[in-house]
């Protein structure tokens, strides 16, 4: 669905302190780092994983997570496919701006629709590190952290991603991490890997 651009009567300010000067001034590149994945996967806790050893070397990073960004930014929007693509809409400028701004930024959102993370991707200007955080639907209910699927199964939770609402898993993501297999320490440092071979880090 594109995109309805209400707004008019605006020009685009360029800033004169660049994006290039950030990163110089950082000394590291900025990038999207966009985790994937069913509920329960281990999106988030590898998020932060990453960010803490990220910023043990130095790094200027932040974490944007599903739950907490709901409790402010989108606490408008529900969980129908329209809003769920304008929730990812959203995101995605908001991890653009961080990437602006010489950041790390790396999102933890189930983002279940394949056009939306595309559309995440085209937002990043191919600064952009697709994840998925792999992990069969069995394992996700078994641990049920927030005791969401319990609900979902019980009709309680509605258009619950998985069980009554679709998944679209990536069909050409940069990293495939398997957390029913691999331990958080390995996923982890698979993705500071692939930040090194993209010369994000050094």
């Amino acid at each position: 669905m594109p995109d309805k651009v209400k707004s008019t009567n605006i020009t685009w300010h360029h800033a004169d302190i660049t994006r290039e000067d950030r990163e110089r001034m950082n000394g590291h590149r900025s990038v999207v780092v966009w985790f994937t994945g069913l509920s329960g996967s281990g999106k988030s806790t590898i998020a932060h994983e990453v960010e803490s050893r990220l910023f043990e070397r130095g790094c200027r990073t932040y974490v944007l997570d599903g739950d907490n960004i709901r409790h402010g930014l989108n606490k408008n929007l529900g969980f129908s496919p329209e809003d769920r693509s304008e929730n990812i809409r959203r995101v995605a400028e908001v991890a653009n701006l961080f990437a602006q701004a010489g950041v790390i930024a790396l999102t933890a959102f189930i983002s279940p629709y394949r056009a939306d993370r595309d559309n995440a991707r085209k937002i990043a200007g191919g600064d952009f590190v697709e994840v998925y955080v792999q992990c069969d639907i069995e394992v996700c209910e078994a641990r049920d952290t927030k005791g969401l699927y319990k609900k979902a199964r019980a009709g309680e939770v509605k258009e619950f991603t998985g069980v009554s609402a679709p998944y679209e898993e990536p069909l050409h993501p940069e990293l495939v991490l398997d957390t029913a297999k691999e331990a958080l320490a390995e996923c982890a440092a698979k993705v500071i890997e692939v930040l090194k071979a993209r010369g994000v880090i050094g």
